[in-house]
């Protein structure tokens, strides 16, 4: 399934995406929030489609998209996962996961406008494929890690880099500001990736690629990611993972 929300800030609904079309759903009334993910809200969701394929009422391509996920209790992300960006940052090849926190009040949705923060020079791009839990996750092993994903889905994870790097303190300040993490347009469960491990990550600016990678050269992979995790945290329903961007950010090329 392919899951999105849509509606005006604050007022999103829970759609869904079938064939390519978008699609409202009178009468589910679960959002997909921690409940949705922790619960049966998969499944409901699953049956709900089932009882009603053929009678769903499509939703305009003008209707504007939020973050597919409701604000989860926490954004973790994960640095300089892949060998060319952290060489373009001027860093080593991380031997663990390099963690750090988003403020969840950066999550917006996946066109809204992204909004520069006062007398920044330096703001920054970076495409990532994010994960989103479903069931607790504490202690897990890799083995059992997918077991408690419920799907993925795309995250801009904007950065600051002055605030970032230049500033003191953690990375999180830089990473933080309101709008700094469109995710979106939609929730891929499981089933709908054929390999997570090969999935194609771009983003342009202005028409033009700045970044073509793909998964497949992410250095901890999801399982690995999820299991370190649950180590010093206990990962909950609807919580998202941000696995690190490829080449090609500002940071790096000097716009």
């Amino acid at each position: 399934m392919k899951l999105i929300r849509y509606g005006v800030i604050g007022q999103e609904k829970p759609g869904v995406i079938i064939d390519g079309k978008r699609y409202a759903l009178p009468g589910f009334e679960l959002d997909y929030n921690e409940a949705f993910f922790g619960g049966d809200g998969l499944e409901r969701l699953s049956t709900y489609l089932s009882v009603n394929k053929g009678k769903l009422e499509e939703i305009g391509d003008d209707v504007r998209l939020g973050s597919a996920v409701v604000r989860p209790s926490k954004i973790i992300c994960i640095g300089l996962n892949f060998a060319d960006h952290a060489a373009e940052s001027g860093a080593q090849v991380p031997k663990e996961p390099v963690v750090f926190f988003k403020s969840t009040s950066a999550l917006v949705g996946p066109n809204d406008d992204v909004v520069i923060p006062r007398g920044s020079t330096k703001t920054d791009w970076e495409v990532e494929l994010a994960v989103v839990i479903s069931k607790k996750a504490s202690y897990v092993t890799e083995a059992e890690a997918l077991e408690h994903v419920a799907g993925y889905v795309l995250h801009n994870d904007y950065s600051e880099r002055e605030y970032q790097l230049e500033r003191g303190g953690q990375w999180v300040k830089g990473k933080s500001c309101d709008t700094f993490a469109p995710l979106g347009p939609y929730l891929a469960t499981q089933d709908e990736i054929a390999d997570v491990n090969n999935l194609k990550m771009w983003l342009t600016v202005n028409g033009k690629t700045y970044q073509n990678g793909t998964t497949a050269n992410l250095i901890f992979k999801i399982p690995t990611i999820v299991s370190y995790l649950s180590e010093f945290m206990t990962l909950l329903p609807g919580d998202i993972i941000s696995t690190g961007t490829p080449a090609g950010v500002g940071l790096g090329i000097k716009p």
